[in-house]
């Protein structure tokens, strides 16, 4: 008798109890992972709390890490699910090899390095000189995420910083932008774009139409990234000139605001995202067995 291939098996990691400023993570996890439902109806499909997962992981062929809050809530259960993931060869979505957030904010001091367009930013008080005049600063902790330990210092106020605090700072101008607007991917393709037009109003987003510029601008840092699968939120900022500056790239667990995009819009991410994990799964399995 012809054995039958198990059906695949897909950890959801949410936190569905976390509270975000202007954001209901919840109902967001609860409508996409409902979707992926319908799309992966061959999957069994299970969610958990992200302090579970280290202990359910195994029993699972791949491991979606969605809205699971700000990692620096619990960075120790943390790094142990990220350790025991690479150790035992674990499929995370997103791959675990991100050089964005994920490996902490050290990627912006390094693409200021590069000349690349981004807030500038400095990690030393021997750099201080190279940050650009401004009528004040943001200082904030590398391994800091929804604006945790986040404060606005005055240019003489930085000589006294300790950049080696709270696991090392950073140091950027305050810019005066125009709005900041969002560019959400999935592996390479382009989904959706949401801008805020309204500075002081960070999370009131609003549809945004992107020119090609503006796509050339967010698919370069898709790029450098080098993900081969996943999603990610490529943030940034109107400068006053005009110019795009990235603020952030977002490839742990970037909030997406699909209740701001439609039914449709949501059906056709849900199915999008679908389709990356089947890819990635295949993949996967095709490598195993080469290597076998």
């Amino acid at each position: 008798m012809a054995s039958t291939r198990p059906r695949p098996r897909l950890l959801y990691v949410t936190d569905l109890a976390y509270e975000a400023r202007g954001r209901r993570y919840c109902d967001e996890d609860i409508q996409l992972s409902a979707r992926l439902r319908e799309h992966l109806d061959d999957m069994d499909v299970a969610l958990c709390h992200p302090l579970d997962a280290a202990a359910l992981m195994d029993g699972f062929d791949l491991v979606v890490v969605r809205n699971s809050g700000p990692v620096i809530h619990y960075q120790e259960a943390y790094d142990a699910f990220r350790d025991r993931a690479l150790r035992d060869g674990v499929r995370v979505y997103n791959p675990l090899t991100g050089r964005a957030d994920m490996a902490g904010k050290q990627y912006l001091v390094d693409l200021t390095a590069e000349g690349l367009p981004v807030i500038p930013t400095v990690d030393r008080g021997e750099d201080l000189h190279r940050l650009p005049e401004a009528a004040s600063y943001v200082v904030k902790p590398k391994l800091g995420a929804d604006s945790i330990g986040l404060r606005t210092v005055a240019r003489e106020e930085l000589a006294g910083l300790d950049f080696t605090a709270d696991g090392g700072l950073l140091a950027q101008p305050r810019i005066d932008f125009r709005h900041e607007v969002s560019f959400y991917f999935i592996d390479d393709a382009f989904q959706y774009a949401l801008y805020a037009p309204r500075p002081d109003r960070r999370w009131e987003l609003e549809p945004y139409a992107p020119t090609d510029a503006d796509l050339e601008f967010a698919r370069g840092f898709v790029d450098w990234n080098t993900l081969p699968y996943g999603i990610q939120r490529v943030d940034a900022c109107r400068a006053p000139d005009g110019r795009l500056l990235l603020v952030e790239l977002e490839d742990l667990n970037p909030y997406l605001s699909l209740d701001l995009i439609g039914a449709e819009g949501q059906r056709a991410f849900a199915g999008n995202l679908a389709v990356s994990l089947r890819r990635y799964l295949a993949d996967s399995f095709t490598q195993s067995h080469s290597i076998e």
